[in-house]
């Protein structure tokens, strides 16, 4: 049994009191919200914090407020967002990324700010403290080298979170608070493409809630390669959101790709080439093609890496023909292994 390093747990019930704990010493503290990640981690020594702020008897975390788009606390679980029709009719590409996160009894746990600050991953920083410390440690963590690509001045660990590229591709916002303040930004201004300092979050901020603004006329939705078809974490995603016209053309679309950078990866030639232009099958394929140009894909994950970037091109293709109106059932329980 791998047991955890010792620490200090503290149970703020504010978030104003939360914010102020942090900022007492933030280098060498960590928020826990559902533990899914962090205390795996913990285990494994990747995070050793010495003192550990619990978020779970902050009430306002654990909303969700439905008027002019939705209001949700960074608190609320992935089951309870799963569950929830508003969200499902409004963001029916958020409800897809979210059912496909780990499992039921995770999604019980796992909070969706949680999701949004999940730590990169890499096969060689995602092991055992022995396992690590037998191949010299790793330039994430312990070490100064980063094994994806020994020449590489930064970290190569891949994002793989599913909420956020979603997030991203419907132009949602997040509210950070510390004990100085608060700001609110863009889901996209929220990671760097470096797969140690992923998150432009600050040590003594906390996430406490995501806005995304109101869905009318927009449709989206979001496809993902994993190995497991029951639960594992995306090695390629597409998430899409479009704007469509009466006679179908393209008024307005985000393409975002997710788990083939450190960072959720947005597409603004493939969206381009879709603006004023008629979902058609070679428009897609098209887009598709630019897509697949940006992704890249590194050596630090489940599959090979050149047929994970290929995969970039089934995935766009499979959520604008989603977007389109095309029956992809079928082809969803192929490609992605899940009945949505």
């Amino acid at each position: 049994m791998i047991r955890l390093p010792r620490f200090e747990y503290r149970a703020p019930e504010t978030i104003g009191e939360a914010a102020a704990l942090l900022a007492e010493a933030p280098g060498e503290t960590m928020l826990l919200a559902g533990g899914t990640d962090l205390v795996p981690n913990m285990k494994r020594r990747q995070q050793v914090p010495r003192v550990v702020i619990g978020l779970r008897h902050i009430p306002s975390l654990r909303q969700v407020q439905n008027g002019a788009g939705l209001r949700i606390g960074a608190g609320v679980t992935l089951g309870t967002l799963e569950r929830d029709e508003r969200l499902r009719a409004a963001c029916p590409g958020l409800y897809q990324a979210v059912a496909q996160i780990a499992t039921p009894q995770l999604r019980n746990m796992a909070t969706i700010g949680g999701n949004l600050c999940l730590d990169t991953r890499c096969t060689y920083y995602d092991q055992s403290y022995e396992w690590r410390k037998a191949i010299d440690f790793c330039m994430k963590k312990d070490g100064e080298i980063c094994w994806v690509a020994t020449s590489s001045p930064r970290c190569l660990a891949v994002s793989s979170t599913d909420a956020a590229p979603m997030l991203q591709a419907l132009g949602a916002t997040v509210r950070l608070v510390s004990a100085a303040g608060e700001r609110t930004i863009e889901v996209a201004d929220l990671y760097r493409n470096d797969g140690m300092h992923y998150l432009t979050r600050r040590p003594d901020e906390i996430l406490t809630g995501i806005v995304v603004p109101d869905q009318t006329g927009r449709r989206s939705a979001y496809w993902k390669l994993r190995r497991r078809g029951s639960f594992d974490f995306p090695v390629a995603s597409a998430a899409v959101s479009a704007r469509l016209s009466p006679g179908g053309e393209v008024e307005d679309v985000r393409i975002v790709l997710g788990a083939v950078a450190s960072r959720p990866l947005a597409s603004p030639d493939a969206e381009a080439g879709l603006r004023g232009q008629a979902l058609t099958d070679d428009r897609i394929a098209d887009a598709a093609d630019r897509a697949y140009a940006i992704a890249k894909p590194m050596d630090n994950t489940d599959f090979e890496l050149v047929w994970r970037k290929k995969m970039v091109r089934a995935l766009v293709t499979a959520a604008l023909r989603e977007i389109r109106g095309d029956d992809v059932a079928a082809r969803r329980k192929s490609l992605a292994r899940q009945v949505l």
